[in-house]
């Protein structure tokens, strides 16, 4: 049995995320596939991670590229088969390294058979399988519920005269998880990867499982309360508790969390984008899910100790909650183009990563941080996202952070594929490129193997507690501790130098930038054994 113990494998781990289809392509198609992580398989162990959290593997019509799935139970042929999937499972075993599959148990695609079976209404075997709900007298939506991209979150279905609930686009309704055969449905597609060897699951909104059977609509944000983040979706001007984020979506948590231990020594985690707190996302290891993350980190952009402090001052109000942390994902502005001026920073990259793998929690790291690559900058015509599409150019969406990996210097689309890319390769990654970092071992590659070194050999950094010292802005300063082991961790959060005089004596472990006699040039951080 898989459990919450304190030395539980995935308690202080280091994941990589791989977006799979910009990973590395291995036919000459343009879409990154399973056979390339495969190829690729040596250069995440030299990393030194202990698993790999890949993107969503199944068959999916990519309207929101996988996270709308139409087959639970296959493998999205761009990306290979289920052999591949096996191939590559028993590689990254072969070298220590776990393989986590993304699951999207929300909501499916409007293509799935589940779906089109529930549009029948009763003629079909699933009609409650499904968020139905008559419409109003003029033919508009039953309630307020707004998508997260864009318009109403319902759609009308000439076949069931109903509107039909999608949190996000209308082409991935909304899975019924109060309807007991659906929500066993579910249940299975955990048990049958678990079955076929997956170590675990990333879980897509996990916040949203259960809606308020009543439609009762969203309240308004006051408009007191109301910030830029706020008005970046209209969603966001509602507080969004009926439409997902109850207070019982923890039931569902722990049904998942106990599906999964059932499988010895597998991880689940989930993703909290709202009301993380309400919907059971802080909940303590032996409740819910083994750990989770929410969204505070990931969408900070200014840099100073306060983005950290809040967070951990939300995560000690639930001290027996365990915390995945990241800076980055497939969904949010690169780091250094989110903390600094947009630009290639490596001095920043490795700021940010030594201050990322020094937090406490399992950390999650996007495929690409490691290089310090910035935001790829796109042409409308070159965007493959619904949410670039919807907010050009005000926003342009989440490709700039989903281009492919540039592996090889002055090679056809920096060596990720043979053929014509599914998104441009970046030309701001062109000095980037992992060849390049890897013969430069002052490089943020060659940085963040070294962290994530120190990361494994240290007790304090794995498992220790969090205790921030105090110490003047931009400075931000922390101990963590266990096994008889403390190491104190100093950062300037800041593109100016900055002096602290509380630096202790001890063993130098790391240091990012250059530290001389209390004074942290710009964006520099040591870690010190006392």
């Amino acid at each position: 049995m898989s459990g919450a113990g304190e030395r539980a494998w995935w308690r202080g781990a280091v994941v990589y995320q791989v977006y799979v289809r910009s990973f590395f392509d291995s036919n000459g198609d343009g879409q990154g596939d399973l056979p390339g992580v495969l190829a690729k398989l040596d250069y995440i162990e030299a990393l030194g991670v202990d698993a790999i959290w890949l993107s969503p593997i199944h068959p999916s019509p990519n309207r929101d590229w996988g996270y709308d799935v139409a087959d639970f139970d296959g493998v999205q042929p761009d990306y290979g088969t289920l052999d591949d999937f096996k191939a590559l499972l028993d590689g990254a075993h072969a070298r220590g390294i776990r393989v986590l599959l993304d699951e999207v148990l929300a909501h499916t695609s409007d293509e799935h058979p589940w779906f089109l079976e529930s549009r029948k209404g009763a003629g079909g075997g699933k009609a409650d399988w499904y968020v139905w709900a008559d419409p109003a007298l003029d033919g508009t939506a039953p309630n307020n519920w707004l998508s997260v991209f864009g318009g109403p979150a319902w759609s009308y279905q000439p076949d069931r005269r109903q509107h039909y609930h999608h949190k996000f686009l209308r082409q991935q309704p909304k899975l019924n998880w109060r309807t007991p055969a659906a929500r066993e449905a579910a249940l299975k597609v955990l048990e049958t990867w678990l079955g076929r060897g997956a170590d675990g699951f990333r879980l897509d909104v996990a916040n949203a499982y259960l809606h308020d059977p009543a439609l009762t609509p969203n309240p308004a944000v006051p408009l007191a309360e109301r910030t830029a983040w706020h008005w970046g979706h209209a969603s966001n001007l509602q507080e969004q508790k009926y439409d997902a984020n109850l207070p019982e979506n923890i039931t569902v948590l722990d049904e998942i969390r106990r599906r999964v231990d059932a499988f010895e020594d597998r991880f689940v985690f989930g993703e909290f984008s709202e009301e993380a707190e309400r919907a059971g996302g802080f909940a303590a290891s032996d409740e819910g899910l083994h750990a989770g993350y929410s969204f505070p980190l990931l969408i900070a952009e200014h840099l100073s100790p306060q983005f950290i402090l809040r967070h951990f001052e939300t995560l000690a109000r639930h001290p027996r909650h365990w915390p995945c942390v990241s800076f980055s994902n497939h969904d949010v502005t690169r780091t250094v183009s989110r903390f600094g001026d947009g630009g290639a920073n490596p001095a920043l990259a490795k700021l940010m990563m030594a201050l990322l793998l020094s937090l406490k929690g399992t950390t999650l790291i996007y495929q690409g941080e490691e290089l310090g690559l910035p935001e790829a900058d796109l042409l409308r015509h070159q965007l493959r996202d619904p949410v670039g599409d919807l907010y050009y150019p005000v926003a342009k969406g989440r490709d700039g952070c989903r281009t492919p990996m540039p592996w090889r210097s002055g090679a056809r689309a920096h060596g990720f594929t043979s053929g014509t890319p599914w998104l441009p390769a970046a030309p701001e990654h062109a000095s980037l490129t992992v060849d390049r970092q890897e013969a430069d071992p002052d490089s943020a590659l060659a940085f963040a193997r070294s962290m994530i070194a120190l990361r494994k050999a240290s007790p304090a950094l794995k498992w220790g507690e969090i205790v921030f010292l105090d110490a003047p802005a931009p400075i931000l300063a922390f101990a963590r501790e266990a096994d008889g082991e403390r190491i104190v961790a100093v950062f300037n959060m800041s593109g100016e130098p900055a002096t602290w005089a509380g630096i202790p004596g001890g063993e130098l472990k790391a240091i990012a930038g250059e530290v001389l006699d209390g004074t942290f040039q710009p964006w520099s951080a040591l870690l010190i054994r006392t």
